[in-house]
């Protein structure tokens, strides 16, 4: 029994300590926190006295957590009835359905295509195999008023045959260390504004050439940056784009004539971008399904520390599980040494490192 109570003293003895450290600390925090923090309790003991099932929170709870996350640096800290990824996904919930409201009938927009013109989409391409510019300019010549990027949306899939394939594949593999690519990545704010992330990244060891973000895209931005990447010296020989309209002739234009060819993918082939869509897939899965993001300065932020984690510590199955700037295998300096955990990317990744013992 002696032995039982000692141990029960001492239970008590930390749990009081712990309570008399956190009450000091609170002694020093500004009056805001502790206001936030006091709220955050309160809103989740009232859930508590409900006595509602676990799962069954309401729509004004979610929206007090996602209110939490952008007010207050610690509010993982006082959250006790679901995970922080639980609060960023009612975000992503919320982005949803205010861009559903949004996009509802009946708001300006752009105008659906009639019948007719659908129709003649699809026969034009059908019996000519032309593209969206060259349909585009037909329909202009009998006075249909559309946009080549609505056509480009309204074409029926043409499935490639297996020799486009395997020209492709050949492209690819043959000209890997003189190929870039480069894609858009669409990403909410906090308030649901669209932001726009530029990657342009090298094939030959999946090295990120640059990335930068704006609310409003355009082509004159586009070529900005490239001028900022390209300046004649190790320039690739091919740049691999997509479709969409941003890539404009004006960009075309501006990478022919710094004797980069164009490479575009076939409409709805993203897997002819494959390394590109698999780099955005990446950022998306690995960092901002994490985490909820403020705006550009706090996504730009958000951006250089994965890409100095992708860069530099990230080992890619492509690359022989190696990260694109080579890491060196870590002998173990002695046999008291252990593993330590280093934080990246504000602890949502780490890196492991031997440490010898002091």
């Amino acid at each position: 029994m002696g032995a039982v109570e000692n141990h029960t003293m001492m239970n008590s003895a930390k749990k009081w300590l712990s309570i008399g450290l956190k009450t000091l600390c609170s002694s020093l925090r500004s009056r805001s926190e502790l206001v936030i923090e006091n709220l955050a309790l309160r809103q989740q003991l009232a859930v508590f006295n409900e006595k509602r099932p676990k799962s069954r929170l309401t729509t004004t709870d979610r929206a007090f957590w996602v209110l939490a996350r952008l007010i207050s640096k610690d509010w993982k800290r006082h959250l006790i009835l679901v995970r922080p990824e639980t609060v960023v996904g009612w975000h992503r919930q919320g982005y949803r359905l205010f861009w559903r409201h949004k996009s509802r009938r009946g708001r300006v927009g752009r105008p659906r295509v009639s019948k007719e013109i659908w129709d003649l989409i699809k026969q034009m391409a059908c019996e000519n195999k032309w593209g969206a510019p060259r349909i585009h300019g037909e329909l202009l010549k009998l006075g249909f008023e559309v946009d080549e990027r609505t056509i480009s949306r309204y074409m029926p899939r043409r499935i490639a045959g297996p020799d486009e394939i395997e020209r492709w594949k050949a492209f690819l593999r043959n000209h890997v260390d003189v190929i870039a690519a480069m894609d858009f990545l669409t990403v909410p704010s906090a308030t649901f504004v669209n932001m726009y992330i530029l990657v342009i990244m090298s094939h030959g060891r999946r090295r990120i050439l640059h990335a930068n973000v704006t609310t409003h895209p355009t082509e004159e931005w586009v070529v900005q940056q490239l001028r900022n990447v390209f300046n004649g010296e190790n320039d690739p020989h091919y740049m691999i784009i997509d479709n969409d309209s941003i890539f404009s002739a004006k960009v075309r234009g501006w990478l022919s004539d710094s004797s980069i060819q164009v490479k575009r993918t076939a409409i709805r082939s993203p897997w002819q971008n494959g390394k590109a869509e698999r780099l955005l897939g990446s950022i998306r899965r690995e960092l901002l399904d994490h985490v909820i993001v403020f705006g550009e300065r706090h996504l730009r932020i958000l951006l250089r520390e994965y890409i100095d984690y992708y860069h530099a510590d990230r080992c890619h199955l492509a690359l022989g599980k190696d990260p694109p700037m080579t890491r060196e295998v870590m002998p173990r300096p002695t046999e008291k040494a252990t593993v330590v955990s280093l934080p990246r990317v504000g602890g949502i990744h780490h890196r492991y490192e031997w440490r010898a013992a002091a």
